[in-house]
Protein backbone atom coordinates (compact mmCIF):
# COMPACT_ATOMS: atom_id res chain seq x y z
CA UNK A 1 0.00 0.00 0.00
CA UNK A 2 1.18 3.29 -0.75
CA UNK A 3 0.64 6.64 1.33
CA UNK A 4 0.72 8.82 -1.63
CA UNK A 5 -0.32 7.97 -5.16
CA UNK A 6 -0.85 10.91 -7.79
CA UNK A 7 -2.02 10.43 -11.22
CA UNK A 8 -1.39 12.82 -14.45
CA UNK A 9 -1.18 15.58 -11.88
CA UNK A 10 -1.24 19.03 -13.52
CA UNK A 11 -0.95 22.80 -11.94
CA UNK A 12 -0.07 25.45 -13.58
CA UNK A 13 -0.51 29.14 -11.63
CA UNK A 14 -1.91 32.25 -12.88
CA UNK A 15 0.30 35.61 -12.61
CA UNK A 16 -1.42 38.01 -14.87
CA UNK A 17 -2.14 37.50 -18.09
CA UNK A 18 0.74 34.82 -18.19
CA UNK A 19 -0.04 31.07 -17.34
CA UNK A 20 2.70 29.51 -15.50
CA UNK A 21 3.05 25.49 -15.49
CA UNK A 22 4.05 24.40 -11.86
CA UNK A 23 3.63 20.68 -12.98
CA UNK A 24 3.33 18.87 -15.72
CA UNK A 25 2.11 15.61 -16.46
CA UNK A 26 2.93 13.98 -12.53
CA UNK A 27 2.51 10.31 -11.78
CA UNK A 28 3.99 8.96 -8.42
CA UNK A 29 4.05 6.30 -5.94
CA UNK A 30 5.25 7.48 -2.59
CA UNK A 31 6.75 3.78 -0.57
CA UNK A 32 5.67 3.55 2.91
CA UNK A 33 7.87 4.14 5.74
CA UNK A 34 10.24 5.66 3.85
CA UNK A 35 12.73 8.65 4.05
CA UNK A 36 11.53 10.14 0.57
CA UNK A 37 13.19 13.88 -0.64
CA UNK A 38 12.03 15.60 -3.40
CA UNK A 39 14.84 17.32 -5.00
CA UNK A 40 15.28 20.31 -7.93
CA UNK A 41 16.82 23.60 -8.58
CA UNK A 42 14.78 26.74 -7.38
CA UNK A 43 11.55 27.21 -9.35
CA UNK A 44 11.67 23.44 -10.44
CA UNK A 45 7.97 22.76 -8.57
CA UNK A 46 9.22 20.76 -5.37
CA UNK A 47 7.31 23.44 -2.92
CA UNK A 48 3.82 23.02 -4.98
CA UNK A 49 4.46 19.43 -5.45
CA UNK A 50 5.00 19.07 -1.39
CA UNK A 51 1.87 21.11 -1.13
CA UNK A 52 -0.61 19.00 -3.05
CA UNK A 53 0.53 15.61 -0.67
CA UNK A 54 0.10 17.97 2.23
CA UNK A 55 -3.61 18.66 1.46
CA UNK A 56 -2.42 22.40 1.05
CA UNK A 57 -2.90 23.47 -2.06
CA UNK A 58 -5.20 21.47 -5.29
CA UNK A 59 -4.53 20.25 -8.26
CA UNK A 60 -5.81 21.20 -11.97
CA UNK A 61 -6.24 18.33 -12.69
CA UNK A 62 -5.32 14.71 -12.18
CA UNK A 63 -5.51 12.24 -9.16
CA UNK A 64 -4.57 12.41 -6.07
CA UNK A 65 -4.34 9.82 -3.27
CA UNK A 66 -3.18 10.60 0.02
CA UNK A 67 -3.97 7.65 3.11
CA UNK A 68 -6.03 5.93 0.86
CA UNK A 69 -8.05 9.02 0.35
CA UNK A 70 -9.17 10.74 -2.85
CA UNK A 71 -8.45 14.30 -1.55
CA UNK A 72 -8.61 15.75 -4.69
CA UNK A 73 -12.38 15.23 -4.48
CA UNK A 74 -12.43 16.47 -0.87
CA UNK A 75 -14.26 19.94 0.35
CA UNK A 76 -12.14 22.59 2.02
CA UNK A 77 -13.35 21.47 5.01
CA UNK A 78 -13.07 17.97 4.63
CA UNK A 79 -9.54 18.78 3.37
CA UNK A 80 -9.04 20.52 7.19
CA UNK A 81 -9.83 18.05 8.65
CA UNK A 82 -7.71 15.63 7.31
CA UNK A 83 -4.77 17.35 7.60
CA UNK A 84 -5.25 17.58 11.19
CA UNK A 85 -5.85 13.51 11.55
CA UNK A 86 -3.71 12.51 9.27
CA UNK A 87 -0.72 14.86 8.23
CA UNK A 88 2.35 15.69 9.98
CA UNK A 89 4.22 19.32 9.19
CA UNK A 90 7.84 20.40 9.67
CA UNK A 91 8.65 23.69 8.36
CA UNK A 92 12.35 25.88 7.99
CA UNK A 93 11.22 28.51 9.90
CA UNK A 94 9.74 26.10 12.95
CA UNK A 95 6.18 27.69 13.37
CA UNK A 96 6.18 28.01 17.23
CA UNK A 97 3.76 29.57 18.86
CA UNK A 98 5.69 32.45 20.66
CA UNK A 99 3.22 32.64 23.55
CA UNK A 100 3.84 29.05 24.37
CA UNK A 101 6.00 26.99 25.83
CA UNK A 102 8.18 23.61 24.72
CA UNK A 103 5.28 21.83 26.05
CA UNK A 104 1.88 23.49 24.89
CA UNK A 105 3.66 24.03 21.53
CA UNK A 106 3.70 19.99 21.62
CA UNK A 107 0.18 20.07 22.76
CA UNK A 108 -1.57 22.16 20.79
CA UNK A 109 -2.54 20.13 17.67
CA UNK A 110 -4.03 17.23 20.06
CA UNK A 111 -5.97 20.22 21.55
CA UNK A 112 -7.17 20.78 18.47
CA UNK A 113 -8.17 17.35 17.07
CA UNK A 114 -10.13 16.58 20.79
CA UNK A 115 -7.79 13.95 22.48
CA UNK A 116 -8.62 13.78 26.16
CA UNK A 117 -6.50 15.42 28.62
CA UNK A 118 -5.00 12.13 30.08
CA UNK A 119 -4.07 10.93 26.58
CA UNK A 120 -2.53 14.39 25.47
CA UNK A 121 -0.01 14.06 27.97
CA UNK A 122 1.29 10.70 27.40
CA UNK A 123 1.73 11.72 24.18
CA UNK A 124 3.55 14.99 24.91
CA UNK A 125 5.85 13.44 27.71
CA UNK A 126 6.81 10.67 25.55
CA UNK A 127 7.51 13.09 22.43
CA UNK A 128 9.60 15.55 24.14
CA UNK A 129 11.77 12.82 26.14
CA UNK A 130 12.06 11.08 22.44
CA UNK A 131 13.64 14.51 21.07
CA UNK A 132 15.94 15.10 24.19
CA UNK A 133 13.72 18.08 25.08
CA UNK A 134 12.60 16.72 28.43
CA UNK A 135 13.79 19.05 30.79
CA UNK A 136 12.70 22.16 28.39
CA UNK A 137 8.95 21.50 28.72
CA UNK A 138 8.22 24.98 30.33
CA UNK A 139 10.63 27.16 27.80
CA UNK A 140 9.37 29.36 25.71
CA UNK A 141 10.52 29.30 21.88
CA UNK A 142 12.73 32.17 22.46
CA UNK A 143 14.41 30.99 25.45
CA UNK A 144 15.51 27.71 23.05
CA UNK A 145 18.37 27.68 20.34
CA UNK A 146 17.23 26.49 16.39
CA UNK A 147 18.16 22.99 16.50
CA UNK A 148 16.16 22.85 19.73
CA UNK A 149 12.86 24.97 17.87
CA UNK A 150 13.14 22.14 15.51
CA UNK A 151 13.07 19.30 17.72
CA UNK A 152 9.77 20.75 19.48
CA UNK A 153 8.30 20.98 15.79
CA UNK A 154 9.19 17.27 14.98
CA UNK A 155 7.60 16.82 18.30
CA UNK A 156 4.62 18.35 17.15
CA UNK A 157 4.31 17.37 13.74
CA UNK A 158 4.53 13.79 15.57
CA UNK A 159 1.68 14.44 18.01
CA UNK A 160 -1.37 13.10 16.39
CA UNK A 161 0.17 10.19 15.41
CA UNK A 162 0.20 11.06 11.90
CA UNK A 163 0.68 8.36 8.80
CA UNK A 164 2.80 11.14 7.05
CA UNK A 165 5.03 13.69 7.86
CA UNK A 166 6.23 16.62 5.51
CA UNK A 167 9.06 18.93 5.65
CA UNK A 168 9.64 21.86 3.74
CA UNK A 169 13.08 22.68 3.51
CA UNK A 170 13.70 21.43 7.39
CA UNK A 171 17.49 22.15 7.95
CA UNK A 172 17.42 25.92 5.67
CA UNK A 173 17.75 27.64 8.61
CA UNK A 174 20.51 25.73 10.56
CA UNK A 175 24.39 25.47 10.75
CA UNK A 176 25.44 22.16 9.11
CA UNK A 177 26.07 20.82 12.42
CA UNK A 178 22.97 21.32 13.73
CA UNK A 179 21.58 20.11 10.76
CA UNK A 180 22.95 16.79 10.64
CA UNK A 181 21.93 16.49 14.15
CA UNK A 182 18.49 17.22 13.36
CA UNK A 183 18.15 14.60 10.42
CA UNK A 184 19.68 12.01 12.56
CA UNK A 185 16.55 12.85 14.80
CA UNK A 186 14.07 12.81 12.12
CA UNK A 187 15.16 8.89 10.81
CA UNK A 188 15.41 7.82 13.67
CA UNK A 189 11.59 8.73 14.24
CA UNK A 190 10.22 7.74 11.41
CA UNK A 191 12.04 4.28 11.74
CA UNK A 192 10.98 3.87 15.72
CA UNK A 193 7.39 5.30 15.19
CA UNK A 194 6.98 3.85 11.05
CA UNK A 195 6.07 7.12 9.43
CA UNK A 196 6.66 8.08 5.94
CA UNK A 197 8.63 11.54 5.92
CA UNK A 198 9.07 13.34 2.63
CA UNK A 199 11.23 16.60 2.08
CA UNK A 200 11.41 18.97 -0.36
CA UNK A 201 15.41 20.17 -0.01
CA UNK A 202 18.10 20.79 -1.97
CA UNK A 203 20.35 20.12 1.14
CA UNK A 204 23.33 17.19 0.71
CA UNK A 205 22.55 15.93 3.59
CA UNK A 206 19.33 15.50 3.66
CA UNK A 207 19.71 13.72 0.35
CA UNK A 208 22.31 11.23 1.52
CA UNK A 209 20.04 10.16 4.04
CA UNK A 210 16.92 9.57 1.91
CA UNK A 211 15.46 6.31 0.97
CA UNK A 212 14.06 7.48 -2.73
CA UNK A 213 15.14 10.82 -3.87
CA UNK A 214 12.44 12.30 -6.46
CA UNK A 215 13.96 14.54 -9.09
CA UNK A 216 12.25 17.61 -10.19
CA UNK A 217 12.85 19.92 -13.14
CA UNK A 218 10.67 22.42 -15.26
CA UNK A 219 7.52 20.88 -13.26
CA UNK A 220 8.66 17.17 -14.50
CA UNK A 221 9.58 14.35 -12.94
CA UNK A 222 12.94 14.03 -14.29
CA UNK A 223 14.24 10.75 -12.02
CA UNK A 224 13.85 8.72 -8.94
CA UNK A 225 16.46 6.70 -7.28
CA UNK A 226 15.47 4.55 -4.59
CA UNK A 227 18.44 4.09 -2.71
CA UNK A 228 16.98 0.92 -0.55
CA UNK A 229 16.62 -0.48 -2.87
CA UNK A 230 20.30 -0.07 -4.45
CA UNK A 231 21.68 -0.66 -0.84
CA UNK A 232 19.90 -4.15 -0.63
CA UNK A 233 20.99 -5.45 -4.01
CA UNK A 234 24.67 -4.17 -2.77
CA UNK A 235 24.43 -6.62 0.26
CA UNK A 236 23.11 -9.53 -1.45
CA UNK A 237 26.03 -9.28 -4.29
CA UNK A 238 28.40 -8.77 -0.95
CA UNK A 239 27.21 -12.03 0.30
Amino acid sequence: MYPVVLKQVMKTYHLDAVDVPALVDINLQLRANCFTVISGPSGSGKTTLLNLIGCIDRADSGEVIVADQAVHQMSDDALSDFRARHLGFIFQNFNLLPVLNTYENVEYPLILAKVAAGERKKRVLDLLDAVGLADRAQNLPGQLSGGQRQRVAIARALATEPRLVLADEPTANLDSQTGAAIISLMRKMQRERHVSFVFSSHDPQVQAEADDTIFIRDGRIVNIERQAEQKNVAMELHV
